[in-house]
């Protein structure tokens, strides 16, 4: 099933329970306001929501407006990031001589997660001087995770897929990696695809906790990459299980893949500036492409198929002061 938030006036939106085309959609009920509520308590939710499923594929519903629509999860408790492609870590210390980080575990920080953008919303930053940039993401939602939770067991807690932008300020990020203490001001809000989807979805595109499914990103219309998911090193149920292993993790908690990355970038692309001109540095001893300026559009999608996850097509401008 796929589902998706629209807006209503309140800061969590209202649930739908959306078509197979995604242009259709049925609210999901006063007892199921927003999708965070319906996290709670899952399977009792599904239920009631095959019932409309089934209705929507009789030919019922509402002809959704894709520009109602906020992120599935305009808000949640939790937004967890890893870096799980190896290939984009490997470029990136190869370009900027940086040493190897030291660790088996995998890499993850806990970023913003009062607020979650809209596909289709303009998106403000205060100066093009921060180096504004994008990541194309898939990223999960978890019901309540126990603490400790193994990762053979973590994959019966994936309850939704998701396609993610990870904004990034790259000229704000390294002064704040020194300091030991994490992105503040480096990772502001990132932007959902407007259709949160359960993993059967995917069928043969989700295999061992991986989207396996290419993630095509546009930049002012121009093809920028579409690498594949399938190479995380590490699968979404072994990131549920790292994230777990000291915390329990509550219904609603996102967590994100990374930067998608290819070793074979040279027919694929990237999903983010940094890598290309990473990949620039190494082969030409210095990058070419410059970071976004306002009004560049940056367009993101799976599998080439508008109707998976819906599209991530925004604007770039200047915040208002």
């Amino acid at each position: 099933m796929r589902f998706a938030t629209r807006h209503n006036g309140t800061p969590d939106g209202e649930l739908l329970v959306m078509s197979q085309d995604g242009r259709r959609g049925l609210p999901a009920g006063p007892r199921w306001p927003t999708l965070l509520a319906a996290l709670t308590q899952w399977p009792l939710f599904l239920e009631e929501a095959r019932a409309l499923a089934n209705s929507l594929a009789e030919g019922q519903g509402e002809a959704i407006d894709a520009a109602s629509l906020l992120a599935p999860l305009p808000r949640s408790w939790q937004w967890l990031d890893g870096s799980a492609f190896p290939n984009h870590g490997d470029l990136m210390q190869t370009a900027f001589n940086l040493p190897p980080i030291e660790t088996d575990k995998p890499l993850m920080y806990q970023g913003l997660s009062h607020q979650f953008l809209s596909a289709v919303a303009d998106v403000p930053f205060p100066t093009e001087d921060d180096y504004i940039d994008f990541e194309g993401e898939f990223a999960i939602v978890t019901d309540d995770v126990p603490m400790g939770c193994p990762a053979d067991q973590a994959m019966g807690h994936i309850k939704l897929v998701l396609l993610l932008n990870d904004w990034s300020l790259r000229a704000v990020a390294p002064a704040e990696m020194k300091t030991g203490f994490g992105w503040i001001q480096a990772k502001p809000a990132c932007s959902i695809a407007p259709f949160a989807l359960t993993p059967d979805e995917l069928g043969d595109g989700w295999r061992d906790g991986r989207v396996c499914l290419p993630l095509r990103v546009e930049v002012n219309g121009a093809w920028f990459g579409h690498p594949n998911g399938a190479a995380m090193a590490y699968g979404f149920h072994e990131l549920i299980a790292h994230a777990a292993r000291t915390r329990s993790l509550c219904a609603g908690t996102i967590i994100g893949s990374g930067t998608v990355s290819n070793s074979d970038y040279a027919s694929v692309g990237s999903t983010c500036i940094a890598e290309r001109r990473a990949i620039e540095m190494i082969a030409d001893g210095k990058p070419s492409t410059g970071f976004l300026r306002f009004g560049d559009r940056v367009r993101m999608l799976a599998n080439d198929d508008e109707a998976l996850f819906g599209v991530i097509d925004q604007t770039v401008c200047a915040a208002s002061v």
